[in-house]
């Protein structure tokens, strides 16, 4: 009697507590989305770095020309790779985590304003110009915006004969610089290099940075959020609310329409999960199985604000002061979609 009471209370206690650790966990996990984001690590992220790396080759081959011949021919080649390498620079920015950040490569690259005072300071200096004095400044004397204003100068007419020596050993030891700062970074996400690819594809199964499959999808949503907010409440908020283009980004070149679109456009190749934009396993395949209106309505909303940007009237520089309902249409459509994917897509993510 004695024996089998003991038995029967310990019975009853284990079922209770074995009942109780399943009560604990009543949502287990039952996606997998390892698919999804391989495929933007691979298809979005890497051949996006992998442009630019090739992108920023010519940018430097074109200076060193323009450097050794200084001539109409080769300072238009030099603008027109300085505008193409831009185009996988601002389409990576919906992605600005990882080595770009951790190993501190940003502000080599993309750094603004431009340090004018001190940058004739150094145009001043005795100091040798090659990429490895410039490696050693910081980062407003260096990157795209320094070539920029140098390049094309601060009203963006600047003719091969206002160029000095002197600024074409800068504008080649710049671009070198740049050169090394962009291959850093495309070398630290390929597998035969830092192979951070690796530990995106592998979350939640052995990586030491996400811990889980929603741990990296919350990485990449955040991205996309917050080069919505960037160009929205920044990029074209800050000089159009101030009348103030000395706030606008690549105004030297006249190319900032072109940068804010390639930002939403970085938006569309993860949501799409192609580095062309094409229907791929993107964010869209997750979000369109769970709610497949939204999926449209986000697909809207970005094809929406690119063609806003777009159509504002001449430079965005003019349009500021000329073409004011134009500016704040494209904001407007920016903002929209940046709400939509706070409100509707990131709740969906942070509730997987």
């Amino acid at each position: 009697m004695y024996t089998k009471s003991i038995l029967s209370v310990l019975s009853l206690s284990l079922f209770i507590v074995f009942t109780g650790c399943k009560k604990e966990n009543p949502n287990p996990i039952t996606y997998d989305y390892a698919a999804q984001i391989n495929n933007i690590a691979n298809n979005v992220i890497v051949k996006t770095y992998t442009s630019f790396d090739e992108k920023t080759s010519i940018l430097a081959s074109s200076l060193a020309a323009l450097q050794s011949n200084p001539n109409d021919i080769n300072l238009t080649a030099a603008r027109d790779a300085w505008k193409e390498a831009r185009i996988p620079w601002e389409s990576s920015e919906g992605f600005l985590f990882g080595p770009v950040e951790t190993e501190g490569i940003d502000p080599s690259i993309d750094s603004w304003p431009v340090n004018t005072v001190d940058l004739n300071a150094v145009l001043a200096s005795s100091a040798t110009l090659d990429k490895n004095y410039i490696n050693s400044l910081e980062g407003t004397l260096k990157g795209f915006h320094t070539i920029e204003w140098l390049l094309f100068g601060i009203s963006g007419n600047k003719t091969i004969n206002d160029f000095t020596p002197r600024e074409f050993e800068y504008l080649a030891g710049c671009s070198a610089a740049l050169e090394d700062a962009i291959h850093q970074l495309y070398i630290a996400w390929i597998p035969s290099g830092g192979n951070f690819v690796n530990k995106l594809v592998t979350a939640g199964s052995g990586s030491n940075i996400y811990t889980s499959q929603k741990a990296a999808l919350e990485e990449i949503i955040n991205g996309i959020i917050t080069i919505a907010d960037e160009v929205g409440n920044g990029k074209i908020y800050d000089p159009f609310s101030e009348q103030n283009v000395s706030k606008e980004e690549s105004r030297f070149s006249a190319n900032s329409k072109i940068d804010f679109a390639n930002n939403i456009r970085s938006i569309k190749n993860i949501w799409l999960g192609d580095y062309n934009a094409e229907n791929s396993l993107g964010f869209s395949s997750i979000i369109k199985e769970k709610n497949s209106t939204l999926d449209t309505k986000i697909r809207t909303q970005i094809d929406e604000a690119i063609e806003s940007i777009l159509n504002i009237p001449g430079t965005f520089s003019d349009a500021i002061f000329n073409h004011p309902a134009e500016v704040q249409n494209a904001q407007d459509k920016v903002r929209a979609l940046q709400l939509s994917l706070e409100s509707e897509v990131d709740p969906i993510i942070s509730n997987l």
